[in-house]
């Protein structure tokens, strides 16, 4: 019986391995060798060489690199500091509220990403919505909050808040509330059953809101873009631009690379630090 539900349960997941293989495996393996061809080669039977991943370490790629680290690790906090009250609240508070702060989060989904930076754009700009307020009603404008490190980090918050506040939802509410009332009957503080109770039993949906958004930020462009101005230039920016204006594709894909090992390690590292069974729902027997 046993064997028969293994042949039933692969043959229901065949369909879903073939899709991931073939465009989702095959794309990387693509990237892969493109990456040791040499410079501005277009073929994949070309000798291969690993000059690509050289020149990142001359040309001041690394730098773009450690641009697109920080600011995806500082969004992350922030939205970890952001969405932990709230995803509380809607967890354990607000009830039925609860449903309409998810319809409005959700909601936002449903426009595009660049729209919503453009509409920040147009509010934020010298002469935009908020400066042109100011000078006809006070008569003093600004220069503008545009074009600088914050304001990108302000980008990435307001665009993958949902990605961590959902998750964080949910591993708070896998939180027992008699675990909760038992510590404070201890004599626990409120700092000591966050710290001890709280967080560690929350886990699963910290890493999970901590890898998604991270992982989006990290390979996230539009931002720096359209709200930075390219004050800082990060490594989504110099990959777009080595397959189109630079029409140098193994370069490309080296820095596709170089993200993408990065990228794998910390999610590997973090997913290994969580109960998956946890995650799905199931219980060890």
């Amino acid at each position: 019986m046993d064997r028969l539900n293994k042949r039933i349960a692969y043959l229901s997941a065949a369909p879903i391995l073939i899709l991931l293989l073939v465009f989702f495996v095959a794309p990387l393996l693509v990237i892969g060798i493109y990456s040791i061809m040499p410079q501005k080669s277009f073929s994949l039977l070309a000798m291969p060489d690993f000059s690509s991943y050289s020149l990142i370490f001359v040309e001041g790629y690394l730098k773009s690199l450690f641009w697109s680290l920080v600011l995806a690790f500082s969004s992350t906090v922030i939205l970890f500091l952001l969405c932990w009250p709230l995803a509380y609240a809607m967890a354990k508070i607000f009830n039925r509220f609860t449903l309409i702060i998810t319809i409005a989060v959700v909601v936002s989904l449903f426009v595009s990403e660049n729209i919503r930076l453009f509409g920040w754009l147009l509010t934020l700009m010298k002469g935009g919505l908020i400066e042109g307020l100011l000078r006809h009603y006070t008569g003093n404008g600004f220069e503008g909050a545009l074009y600088n490190v914050p304001i990108i980090i302000f980008g990435l918050v307001y665009v993958y808040f949902p990605f961590m506040l959902f998750p964080l939802m949910q591993g708070i509410a896998m939180i027992a509330e008699d675990t909760r009332q038992a510590a404070f009957d201890l004599g626990a503080t409120r700092w000591q059953v966050l710290r001890e109770i709280e967080l560690p039993l929350a886990a699963p949906g910290i890493v999970v809101g901590t890898l998604l958004s991270f992982v989006l930020a990290a390979g996230a462009l539009a931002e720096s873009k359209l709200l930075g101005g390219q004050t800082v230039i990060v490594l989504a920016d110099d990959i777009e631009t080595a397959f189109t204006y630079g029409q140098n594709w193994p370069l490309g894909s080296a820095l596709s690379m170089l993200l993408i090992m990065i990228i794998a390690t910390i999610a590997v590292f973090g997913i290994s630090r969580v109960d998956i069974d946890t995650i799905m729902g199931r219980k060890r027997s």
